[in-house]
């Protein structure tokens, strides 16, 4: 099963930039859909950004514009670049894959979380 570490959060002020990493410790590009979401104190855990095998991405309207998923085959590893950052995007970030080849079709993983805090 594919082990997801995520790395490159801080605190920085509003309208700052920060770069999530999620280190994979296998290959994802053939067989996982990567996602990021993120939970803040108190609400729900959030889709912050996808990208599928085929290249694909998906924000939600509270990030698009700002936020860019990107993969690096080559060192297993998926970017958040986070730009114009606001108070509310405060959050712990997670790093997400889901299986799309067999065997294990369908199984999801998740990091432990990196924490993203932002003063106003």
């Amino acid at each position: 099963q594919v082990q997801l570490r995520e790395s490159g959060g801080g605190s920085v002020q509003a309208g700052g930039s920060l770069r999530l990493s999620c280190t994979a410790s296998e290959s994802t590009d053939q067989c996982y859909d990567m996602k990021w979401y993120r939970q803040a104190p108190g609400k729900e855990r959030e889709f912050v950004s996808g990208l599928d095998r085929d290249g694909s991405t998906a924000y939600p309207d509270s990030v698009k514009g700002r936020f860019t998923i990107s993969r690096d085959n080559a060192k297993n590893m998926v970017y958040l670049q986070m730009n114009s950052l606001k108070p509310e995007d405060s959050a712990m970030y997670y790093c997400y894959a889901e299986r799309r080849c067999s065997p294990n079709y369908g199984v999801e993983y998740w990091g432990k979380g990196s924490l993203v805090t932002i003063s106003s």
